[in-house]
């Protein structure tokens, strides 16, 4: 469980992360100086810092300064009361997470810790290639033995420590952010920060500013000064997933970025450098957006110094029951229902599905399975109806909109479930989306809005539990919309 370590000697503010994050998957630690938190940054190496800037012992950023020479990884969110921005603006230039004002925002709050705790874990947790090397107790592993999934090993040994701009390609799903972690954990600059950014993700009005920072009054809403995530990442790597989605007026001044190392905020004119290395991910084909005008040919050349194109899952042979076996194993101990067994239909159904999604989306399967098993085998009827071919149920007369919460409960008492909690909370959470995805009329950016959390993080979400969007909003449990 990530670690939180609030840093503030306001015992009101202390109070309100207390009742903040007290439901979430957060093991959360105080300290009142910047003694306190220096020990406890060396003692417990928290994942993530909340650092108010004015301590008793300590003022501007001299305890930042110590946090950032024990682990420059560590991702430190400012907390600054009026009056205080500045300093905080030069702590981002020198690899600050974030800040925020006083009072705190509890939306802004758990969003920004959000992020800081998976950025936080795509720096610390290993991504590991077993065939190679040695496998970690906890991590996320590279599984594969075909001869395409060697030579990915192969290439991410060569390239890791070079430090050149490499372009991942491949289908949605095949790993591309995986073998970006593994390029960047191997490499001479594992020891400072990995930034992903999900270009799709970002407003294309705000991409500009998300990359590079905008000045106070660069346009309607910029009420202060943003360093960008280049200036957030100084001295590590900055990690493009779907840099195809980058807008024309971004790709410019990417290519500046990748041919001078030299950049300017939005609406400013003082020049920065950008000492990073760049690794971008796509799942289009940047030669064909080439050829028609959409993505700057010069741009794709820079990005293109040593490209490694990651095998669909259907092209994989044997490495998809190796697949299974090993999320069946893990998927099983996290939700507390060990798979004993899993039926012939169901590993036939399994074999026989192309995986449009790739590995993601054998992730989700196996893990809607295993929440559905009954017993200890995994059979037929727990998998998805796309895997099956079989028609789904009718759905309850009452529509999913009545949910019978009583009688899911029930049943899966009486089915002796050993994991209803982490059960019920999938479930809630796609009736959730699904709901609020109908009512936006499957629009991404309104249903976030309306969620309260960033379009990445619903589009994960999304994935996840299996939610379709076509002409109607449904998930994997429900009729298709005719």
């Amino acid at each position: 469980m990530p670690t939180l370590l609030v840093v503030d000697d306001e015992p009101a503010i202390q109070h309100a992360f207390q009742r903040a994050f007290r439901d979430a998957d957060l093991t959360l630690k105080s300290a009142a100086t910047a003694a306190e938190a220096v020990a406890a940054v060396e003692r417990d190496r928290p994942d993530v810092v909340v650092l108010d800037i004015h301590l008793p012992d300590a003022t501007g950023l001299a305890t930042y300064h110590r946090i950032r020479a024990i682990d420059a990884r560590t991702p430190v969110i400012l907390v600054t009361g009026h009056g205080t921005t500045d300093l905080a603006i030069e702590a981002m230039k020198e690899g600050a997470f974030d800040y925020l004002l006083k009072p705190l925002e509890l939306p802004a709050l758990r969003e920004v810790i959000d992020r800081a705790v998976r950025s936080a874990r795509l720096m610390r947790v290993p991504a590991a290639m077993p065939e190679v090397e040695p496998a970690p107790d906890q991590g996320d592993l590279m599984i594969g033995r075909c001869a395409a999934m060697q030579e990915v090993y192969k290439a991410v040994g060569r390239v890791a420590r070079q430090d050149v701009t490499v372009l991942l390609l491949g289908e949605s799903g095949t790993g591309k952010e995986l073998v970006a972690r593994a390029i960047y954990q191997h490499s001479d600059r594992a020891g400072k920060p990995f930034v992903a950014i999900n270009c799709g993700a970002i407003p294309e009005n705000l991409v500009e500013s998300e990359l590079f920072g905008h000045e106070k009054g660069a346009f309607t809403g910029a009420d202060r000064r943003r360093v960008g995530r280049f200036e957030q990442a100084h001295g590590g790597t900055v990690f493009l997933d779907e840099v195809g989605e980058l807008p024309a007026s971004a790709q410019v001044k990417m290519l500046r970025v990748l041919q001078d190392r030299r950049f300017e905020r939005v609406g400013g004119d003082e020049t920065f450098t950008a000492d990073v290395r760049v690794i971008a991910a796509t799942n289009a084909e940047l030669e064909t957006m080439v050829d028609d005008g959409r993505f700057r040919k010069d741009l794709f050349f820079r990005l293109n110094v040593f490209a490694l194109r990651l095998p669909p899952l259907r092209d994989r042979g044997d490495d998809l029951s190796i697949l299974i076996d090993y999320y069946l194993r893990r998927y099983g101990q996290e939700l507390g229902k060990p798979v004993q067994a899993v039926g012939p239909a169901a590993a036939a159904a399994l074999a026989a599905y192309p995986w449009p999604g790739n590995v993601r989306e054998l992730q989700s399967v196996l893990k809607q399975a295993i929440i559905r098993m009954r017993g200890a085998a995994l059979l037929v009827e727990d998998l998805p109806v796309a895997l099956t071919g079989a028609a789904p149920e009718p759905a309850p007369a009452a529509s999913a909109e009545a949910f019978d919460w009583d009688e899911f409960v029930g049943g899966r008492i009486a089915a002796g479930t050993e994991g209803l909690y982490a059960e019920a909370l999938e479930r809630m959470e796609r009736e959730v989306l699904v709901r609020v995805l109908r009512h936006t009329g499957g629009n991404q950016l309104q249903a976030a809005k309306l969620l309260g959390i960033t379009r990445g993080s619903l589009r994960t979400k999304i994935r996840a539990l299996g939610i379709t969007i076509r002409s109607g909003v449904w998930s994997d449990d429900d009729q298709p919309d005719a």
